[in-house]
């Protein structure tokens, strides 16, 4: 794009303040802003920065004083401006038109809904159905009897196991696997013997799934991955779990098998749940967080094992003053123990 930043005012209904023919190329963040970006402050402490930035101009919130040379677009909220900018300004979304590309594979039984498209190498197994308005990415594989609901975007080289259950509006990035088995093994004479996993997985509608993940197929019954979750990069969640509606599973976080989480879940990057452990609706595990137990009130834990977080916090301060009053502590009993023998002489 290069466009005046007054026609960006304008877009965005704000104050400028500066002036209005600087030309915009591209939006960044503060810190990588060049000349002809736009950049964005949403909290005073990057006022600093901003004092640095190459940016042309700023997109910053109107509560906020600022002194700064280059121009100014205030509004009340400047991430939803800057979205709506973005949106406004992104190139256009690749689109697929339907159809089935000549190299894709397709059992004859498998059945497909309108406006489908099918791209290179894909296959798809007997007994697979295919929602309307669906993508399926190059190199998927849609396994046996599979179902896929409508306007689902599959991604290059995803793998979909057999009987897996994905409902409408699902986004399943490059990478994921849903349906391996789960981890399950029994040891007998000392070897590992593999217990067989003959559930399934079932993603409900308006799921998103990042890039690399795995969804395990249930031992018996179902994986379940509820309405509205949104699911990162290299994140893994075994067999038999239950995730709620509208949670979040951050980057490389786990969930154990069997393990169950309410609605309104956040598990930040790394934090691991146990299994068979239950957690309750709306609670935020922060990074690295351990849940080796059930959680039942919600809040904001962190640690391991995961406790209230101001607790963790009072933690942390209390713990290095700890070897100091240790040696006072010792101090005082060798006093007291010397004052106690020149009394008793």
């Amino acid at each position: 794009m290069d466009i005046p930043l007054s026609e960006i005012a304008k877009l965005l209904d704000s104050e400028l303040i500066g002036n209005g023919d600087v030309r915009i190329k591209t939006v960044s963040g503060v810190a990588e802003a060049e000349e002809g970006h736009l950049t964005f402050i949403v909290d005073p402490k990057y006022l600093t920065a901003l004092k640095k930035t190459k940016a042309s101009a700023v997109l910053i919130r109107a509560d906020i004083e600022c002194e700064t040379d280059i121009p100014q677009i205030r509004v009340k909220d400047p991430r939803k401006a800057f979205q709506i900018l973005t949106d406004a300004l992104a190139p256009p979304p690749i689109e697929f038109p339907p159809g089935i590309h000549p190299t894709a594979i397709i059992a004859d039984d498998a059945i497909l809904g309108e406006n489908v498209s099918v791209q290179p190498y894909a296959v798809i197994e007997p007994g697979a159905t295919i929602g309307d308005n669906c993508l399926i990415g190059a190199y998927t594989y849609i396994g046996h009897y599979t179902t896929v609901g409508n306007n689902a975007k599959i991604y290059p080289h995803v793998t979909i196991r057999e009987r897996i259950k994905i409902g409408n509006n699902v986004i399943i990035h490059s990478g994921v696997v849903l349906g391996a088995d789960g981890f399950g093994f029994d040891k007998v004479d000392g070897k590992y013997i593999k217990i067989p996993q003959i559930g399934g997985v079932i993603i409900e509608d308006d799921v998103e799934i990042g890039g690399n993940s795995s969804v395990d197929r249930a031992r018996f019954d179902n994986t379940i991955i509820r309405r509205g979750t949104k699911i990162d990069n290299i994140v893994h969640v075994g067999h038999n779990v239950e995730v709620g509606e509208d949670s979040i599973l951050c980057g490389q976080s786990g969930v154990a098998g069997s393990a169950k989480l309410g609605k309104h879940c956040v598990l930040a990057g790394q934090a691991g749940v146990s299994s068979h452990v239950k957690v309750c609706d709306d609670v935020i595990f922060g990074a690295q967080v351990g849940v080796p137990s059930d959680i039942t009130k919600p809040g904001f834990y962190m640690g391991t094992p995961a406790k209230p977080h101001m607790e963790v916090k009072r933690k942390w301060i209390t713990d290095p003053l700890v070897p100091n009053a240790l040696k006072k502590i010792k101090e005082l009993e060798k006093r007291l123990d010397e004052l106690t023998a020149e009394k008793n002489k």
